[in-house]
C-alpha cells in the first residue's frame, strides 16, 4: 500500500465519520497502549487517539508512538 499525506485535522475528521477504519491506516495499538488508536500521518508521524464516551481524545500527533 502507498502511503499518502494527510493532516491531522483530515484524520479528526475521518475519525468523527469511522473511528476504527478508513485513511491512515488504523490500527489498535498493543501493552500499555491498549484502548488506543494510531493512524498514520505520514511516513513518520502518527496521530493517536482514543475514542471515549463519543469524544476522541487525542495523546499524540506526532512522531511514532
Amino acid at each position: 500500500m502507498a502511503y499518502g499525506y494527510y493532516s491531522a485535522n483530515t484524520l479528526i475528521k475521518e475519525i468523527q465519520g469511522q473511528p476504527f477504519t478508513g485513511i491512515g491506516d488504523p490500527e489498535p495499538l498493543k501493552h500499555h497502549w491498549s484502548g488506543y488508536w494510531s493512524r498514520r500521518i505520514d511516513r513518520e508521524h502518527r496521530l493517536v487517539y482514543r475514542i471515549e464516551n463519543e469524544m476522541i481524545i487525542v495523546v499524540q500527533c506526532r512522531y511514532h508512538y
